[in-house]
């Protein structure tokens, strides 16, 4: 087995590593505390190539693999988790399957400006009482002529305050359960299309999220995406992808709270030496630098299985479930080592915990990913 990584790859880690070090880490702290979207870091992601890693350059995109894409996120989320997932969303949720799925016009004007980093999509899926539930959307889609009317509201929307176009799932034949979902292309400013104010979270804070809400908003036939019914395939095959980016935030998380421990427990002195002689503490740091290895082999099989064109859902559910888990543990610890300190704003080891908390969550609950890895191995 070769995990040596090529040329391009090696180049684009050590482009965003550089990057990171530069213009997220001296400001990331920063952006938390004032819940400040990076407008000018997202900006110098766009003249890098990095919203649509993985899209070929006809579209828009930079043409790489989907090994580059979690490299990349790794590095991004090491430096800031919230740019991180602001890169992923517009890669993995929304450029991903306007490619997969779109015809060559909705390309054309769908993929294009946001591949090359000229304005942010976001994923529409969640509701108020359809998270792990996906296939129990509300929100409805019929259709009226020439287009289709929406109505219904959507919640914790990544992106949500500053994309220019959502990809909203809407029931249009509700009696046929997960096969009556379709997808829909809307642009910000559509007739009966509003945003709620931006939420208020625990972590992540720079990456604004909020609801979404339809009132009587129409969309030509045009602006669906694959075909009547097809919104929950569509969905699903997007979220596999979506969770190899999620567990490169975590892993990026994770990185840059073993980095700053590591350090920490190198300068600090107790009982005459530096802590990180003690072995309650070497211990700790040694059991976090293996988890750390374990969750990037895990996420580079799942992106290399992409890449193959084989199915990887599976690979993709693992990786996510043990990176997520693994920074939660790996947060926990570094702000254990950092003693009092830890718990001060005054460092970032508290940022890193809360941040590495939502990969839990988002893009499919710990839960749901055990049910799809059970899925298979008792298949």
């Amino acid at each position: 087995m070769n995990l040596a990584l090529t040329e391009t790859q090696s180049q684009i880690r050590e482009t965003c590593r550089l990057f990171a070090d530069r213009e997220l880490k001296p400001n990331a702290r920063g952006w938390d505390r004032r819940h400040e979207f990076p407008a000018e870091a997202v900006g110098k992601l766009r003249e890098l190539g990095l919203l649509g890693v993985a899209i070929p350059e006809r579209w828009g995109g930079a043409g790489m693999d989907a090994v580059s894409y979690a490299l990349a996120m790794e590095e991004i989320s090491r430096g800031c988790a919230s740019t991180g997932v602001i890169l992923s969303v517009n890669n993995s949720l929304y450029c991903d399957p306007v490619h997969k799925y779109g015809t060559d016009a909705q390309r054309e004007e769908w993929l294009g400006p946001f591949a090359r980093g000229e304005k942010l999509g976001c994923f529409a899926l969640t509701e108020p009482e359809a998270g792990s539930d996906a296939a129990a959307q509300k929100t409805t889609a019929v259709r009226d002529g020439d287009g289709y009317v929406l109505n219904g509201s959507k919640n914790f929307i990544t992106n949500g305050p500053n994309a220019a176009a959502a990809l909203v799932f809407a029931m249009t034949d509700p009696g046929k359960g997960h096969r009556g979902v379709s997808a829909f292309l809307v642009p910000e400013g559509a007739p009966g299309f509003s945003r709620g104010k931006a939420d208020e979270k625990l972590g992540i804070c720079a990456s604004q999220s909020c609801s979404l809400f339809f009132s009587d908003c129409r969309v030509p036939a045009q602006a669906r995406l694959g075909a009547e019914g097809e919104g929950f395939k569509i969905a699903m095959s997007t979220l596999d992808g979506g969770r190899i980016g999620i567990a490169a935030q975590a892993l990026g998380i994770a990185r840059a709270a073993f980095e700053e421990a590591a350090a920490y427990a190198k300068e600090r002195r107790s009982f005459g030496v530096p802590i990180a002689e003690h072995q309650a503490i070497a211990f700790m740091l040694a059991d976090m630098a293996t988890e750390i290895d374990a969750a990037r082999l895990l996420v580079w099989k799942a992106a290399a299985m992409k890449d193959a064109g084989v199915r990887y859902s599976t690979e993709a559910a693992m990786a996510k479930l043990y990176a997520s888990e693994m920074a939660g543990r790996v947060t926990n610890r570094a702000l254990q080592i950092h003693g009092g300190y830890g718990y001060l704003k005054d460092f970032d080891a508290e940022r890193h915990l809360r941040d590495a908390r939502i990969t839990e969550i988002y893009e499919g609950t710990s839960e749901i990913q055990r049910l799809v890895i059970a899925a298979k191995v008792l298949g």
